[in-house]
């Protein structure tokens, strides 16, 4: 039977711009089937809210144990991604007198068009969703592991100043996890991918962080 509680996640008040974001990804792969629909729909998601396909990275780790650690690494290496392609003045070989227009000059250097096609962004991330399936077994395992990576995400956006998206099932049974990733065998239907929701979460927090960090509220 469907879980009537299972709804989506409203649209925001106002509706965000992700052209100029930078998405991550990162995944657990236990529970395959269930993980990869939760991924599909964060990517339908973002893509829907102008989000690049070609600025949306998709990462995976074992488990989501593993998912705090990661994500943190990817917010770091995101930044010294940006650094090390941020054009230096002190190295660059570019002569600073041919930048002044000389209006007097019969010749003119054409400059190279940049037309051919967007590339992939360089820039930190702007969110990281990070996305796992528990599901209650008959061991304690369970609660230690949806505990500790809860606590881990949370500490990770407030150390880092990048939002990142809780994408953990937490589920009791199969059925459950199996209806928010929109794959129910139910006969009322197959619920909801909660993926949808944060792929939504993504771009909002990102907009409005951007803000934020400018003081601007």
């Amino acid at each position: 039977m469907s879980d009537p509680t299972i709804k989506g996640l409203p649209p925001p008040p106002v509706k965000y711009d992700g052209s100029d974001f930078r998405i991550a990804i990162v995944h657990a792969r236990w529970n395959d089937a269930i993980i990869k629909a939760l991924v599909q729909g964060t990517i339908n998601k973002l893509k829907e809210q102008g989000v690049k396909q070609e600025n949306i990275v998709v990462k995976s780790v074992p488990g989501s144990f593993e998912l705090p650690f990661a994500t943190k690494q990817l917010i770091e290496a995101g930044k010294v991604q940006s650094s090390n392609a941020a054009p230096s003045m002190i190295a660059s070989t570019t002569n600073l007198l041919s930048l002044i227009d000389n209006s007097s000059s019969s010749q003119s250097t054409p400059k190279p068009s940049s037309s051919g096609g967007s590339s992939a962004s360089t820039a930190p991330f702007d969110a990281v969703v990070s996305i796992g399936c528990l599901i209650k077994g008959s061991t304690m395992h369970f609660e230690y592991i949806c505990d500790a990576v809860s606590h881990g995400l949370m500490k990770i956006q407030l150390d880092t100043g990048t939002p990142v998206i809780f994408g953990v099932l937490t589920a009791l049974t199969d059925d459950q996890a199996l209806e928010r990733a929109g794959l129910g065998r139910g006969e009322k239907g197959k619920g909801h991918n909660h993926g949808e929701d944060w792929g939504l979460a993504a771009v909002e927090l990102a907009a409005q962080n951007r803000d934020w960090v400018k003081g601007v509220l």
